[in-house]
């Protein structure tokens, strides 16, 4: 059983036969295969030839044996019949030496609308970039988000509202997967094995020559942190006091990127309010779900609100905003959002419950003379809105009939 992702199905329709590659990168099992063949559906649905549809999951060990340009060439060729139109999926192309090269020549010689999807978020850097410029468009697809996590336990039957359900996902995420699984010692299990697998697959490979032990180390103190300041002295502060081997900055940032190419963080930049720009350097990074960064702290520290910024993070780039942390000469803002030309700002807390946590957050807004909407999101019903400043049921926020957040042109004035 699955949901309809109508969220990313919205973003990639426009695109159903227009000569570009179809690109949906994502971390493994966040749903990108049920989402190709979503998409083969309404294909289906609309009329398509079924016998001029070509699928190949490179996961699957039917095609275990390709895995150079030139077989995949070769399978694919043998695969046409005649001059019509043909549908091409190809799953996971990531472990195909050289895909660069046919996806190139399949656009130039076919007659045919590509679609791609790959566990590495760097797929349209390097030599796909340089091939294909301009050739693709990508779309980056997450694991369930709220929303679509309760739509689909309530479509499975299990009994619960979303606010009881709201403090199982800050738990334990969206991996579709997962809610296969009632006990919450099968959930970690699954989540723990799909984690470690992705590590396996994707990063400490054989070619790769990183050190499993500190890879791990450093990997699990990352996702552990999501959502704070991060800097490579303070994992090495941590592995001091663990009396362990001190690995170099040049190490740390190493396997920093290697976490991002295999879409288990984002690295997120802060936004220097006062000068209306992004700073270059990274401020925080953020885990692609919350169960994996459960399984890296096991437990959920409520005194703080980096798993609520997780969600909420996670939300925002599914909704294709560009998001930052924002930096005041006070102090700083959880997330500045960024749509084009337009911005709102955005606080989080688990609860409003006193009088310091209210003025905290809302006064958190006091330096930014800018006009552009103010919100502060937490898990209260009470509605504690003041001063323009709109407050949000952090439950009802992703929901399609809840609220919403308006990201408005910024003001004319400057003076932060």
């Amino acid at each position: 059983m699955y949901i309809k992702r109508e969220r990313y199905l919205a973003k990639i329709r426009p695109f159903y036969g227009v000569d570009l590659i179809k690109v949906l990168t994502g971390v493994r099992r966040c749903g990108k295969s049920i989402l190709l063949e979503q998409i083969e559906e309404e294909f289906l649905i609309n009329g398509f030839n079924k016998d001029h549809i070509i699928r190949v999951n490179f996961e699957d060990l039917s095609f275990e044996k390709i895995r150079t340009a030139d077989k995949l060439n070769k399978y694919i060729q043998k695969q046409i019949k005649d001059e019509e139109k043909y549908l091409i999926f190809l799953d996971e192309i990531q472990h195909v030496s050289g895909f660069e090269k046919v996806l190139a020549s399949f656009r130039a010689t076919l007659n045919c609308d590509i679609f791609i999807t790959g566990s590495n978020s760097k797929l349209l850097s390097g030599k796909l970039a340089t091939l294909l410029v301009g050739r693709c468009v990508e779309f980056k697809i997450m694991p369930f988000s709220f929303a679509e996590s309760y739509e689909y336990v309530t479509t499975i039957g299990r009994q619960t509202s979303p606010d009881e359900f709201m403090m199982d996902y800050i738990n334990w995420g969206g991996f579709p997967l997962r809610f296969s699984f009632k006990k919450e010692s099968d959930v970690k299990r699954y989540l723990d094995q799909t984690y470690k697998g992705i590590l396996d697959k994707d990063i400490i490979t054989d070619r790769s020559r990183i050190n499993r032990q500190n890879f791990e180390k450093v990997a699990s103190y990352i996702m552990a942190n999501a959502g704070k300041e991060f800097s490579s002295s303070n994992i090495e502060t941590f592995f001091e006091k663990q009396n362990e081997e001190v690995l170099d900055k040049k190490t740390i940032y190493r396997y920093l990127d290697k976490m991002e190419k295999a879409c288990l963080v984002d690295r997120v930049k802060r936004f220097n309010i006062v000068g209306k720009q992004a700073m270059s350097y990274i401020e925080k990074q953020y885990a692609v779900d919350t169960g994996f960064r459960m399984i890296n702290t096991n437990l959920v520290n409520f005194e703080d609100t980096f798993f609520l910024e997780n969600i909420i993070y996670n939300e925002l780039v599914s909704r294709d905003y560009e998001v930052f942390t924002g930096k005041t000469y006070k102090g700083e803002i959880d997330f500045v959002v960024i749509n084009g030309r337009k911005k709102c700002f955005i606080q989080v807390a688990y609860y409003l419950a006193t009088k310091e946590t209210i003025e905290r957050e809302f006064g958190a807004f006091k330096p930014i003379s800018d006009a552009a909407p103010k919100y502060v999101l937490s898990l209260d019903r009470f509605d504690y809105s003041r001063n323009g400043i709109a407050h949000l049921n952090i439950v009802d926020f992703p929901h399609p009939d809840g609220p919403t957040i308006h990201i408005n042109s910024p003001s004319s004035r400057s003076n932060e």
